[in-house]
């Protein structure tokens, strides 16, 4: 394919065709006058603190990254602190932030980086894509903010802002849609300021161009939106096509004994992946010969009560969960399997456990009064 040079970037025919520098112009210009500058990972270019921030900003709200990017930094203020910690260590101060493969990935590019470049973040996009949990457009926004890159990010503001912006209509993330926008981001990087750019397009995503109630009075954009123009605001970007969220069942066992409840180590793969959570046991018609079979490793039943049943939403299906709370008559002495451990009450809030299970046991205990 044919390429050209705009403004001293290289770019194919087909994303020179939608070069526009006066729309890099207005979002610098914005940026600087009314974009956010008081974040705490900004006025860095400490890769490891972009890289740290733009990972826990993947599908997170900025103030609820806030306190554990502070908090994470202050037990591993560097890449080689975070290689070496075990990894149980770093799922209890990612627990509750959420979508845990992002910390399995995390602690996993921190070895990488350590190992193979010498505990210094590449500069190159393509290298810092090859890294576990960087897509292409975490990687350009590291790239930028860290080392001054001109590479295009494509986040799901920058997604709202192009297709409000330029009229896209179409799922954008649908293969042919996102790669239109993939050359449009391209073609609109500017040869001057790529920082600001770069962080204007994820403020104005964040702050003005939102998903509800957008300030389009305010936006530097607006008197070249094609949505605010057609009143399609609303309309776009296209919704994804609505699928049926499958259910799926399952049965929390809250084996508590001597101040200590029973808890299961998950596997590395799957939902809550390396953390700890509560045994659990699959609906069965038989619901007394299942949860006996469940629990006589670690002792007899003296007594099992129902909890408050309780949902939890993943991405893509709901999670009913019917927790039941279980007191043993005897206990065995020992675990029989490597992957549990009796844990103290008095250590909950602190343990690696996902958001929904933290929350029911620390009700159980403290209504039962267990904490002593």
């Amino acid at each position: 394919m044919k390429r050209v040079v705009i403004d001293s970037i290289t770019r194919s025919e087909d994303e020179a065709a939608f070069a526009d520098p006066s729309f890099s112009a207005a979002v610098i210009l914005w940026q600087k006058q009314h974009g956010r500058h008081a974040l705490p990972w900004q006025q860095t270019r400490d890769a490891y603190r972009v890289w740290l921030s733009e990972i826990m900003l993947q599908q997170t709200q900025v103030a609820a990254v806030i306190p554990y990017y502070q908090r994470f930094l202050s037990r591993f203020p560097d890449v080689q602190a975070l290689a070496a910690a075990p990894s149980e260590e770093v799922m209890a101060h990612w627990s509750g932030l959420g979508y845990y493969t992002r910390a399995r990935n995390l602690h996993r590019c921190a070895q990488r980086v350590v190992a193979e470049h010498g505990g210094i973040f590449p500069s190159d996009p393509l290298l810092l894509q090859d890294l576990p949990g960087i897509g292409r457009s975490t990687a350009a926004a590291i790239a930028a903010f860290s080392y001054g890159v001109q590479a295009a990010i494509l986040d799901g503001n920058v997604k709202r802002v192009f297709a409000r912006v330029f009229g896209i209509d179409g799922y954008p993330g649908a293969k042919p849609v996102e790669d239109a926008m993939w050359r449009r981001a391209v073609a609109l990087l500017p040869e001057q300021g790529v920082e600001s750019y770069t962080q204007g397009l994820m403020d104005l995503g964040a702050t003005l161009c939102t998903r509800s109630k957008p300030s389009c009075q305010t936006c530097p954009l607006a008197q070249r939106c094609v949505a605010l123009a057609t009143d399609r605001v609303g309309q776009l970007p296209v919704r994804k096509p609505k699928k049926a969220i499958p259910e799926k069942h399952t049965g929390m066992l809250v084996i508590v004994d001597r101040q200590q409840v029973l808890l299961e180590q998950r596997p590395d793969s799957g939902i809550w992946g390396g953390l700890l959570s509560l045994p659990e046991i699959a609906p069965a018609v038989d619901f007394e010969a299942a949860l006996n079979r469940a629990v006589a490793t670690f002792g007899s039943i003296a007594s099992c009560e129902p909890l408050q049943p309780f949902t939890h939403v993943f991405t893509h299906f709901k999670l009913q969960i019917s927790p039941f709370q279980i007191a043993l008559e005897r206990r065995l002495d020992g675990v029989a399997q490597a992957n549990y451990v009796w844990y103290p009450a008095a250590k909950l809030a602190d343990a690696p456990l996902p958001a929904p299970v933290k929350k029911l046991l620390l009700e159980v205990f403290r209504e039962a009064d267990l904490f002593a």
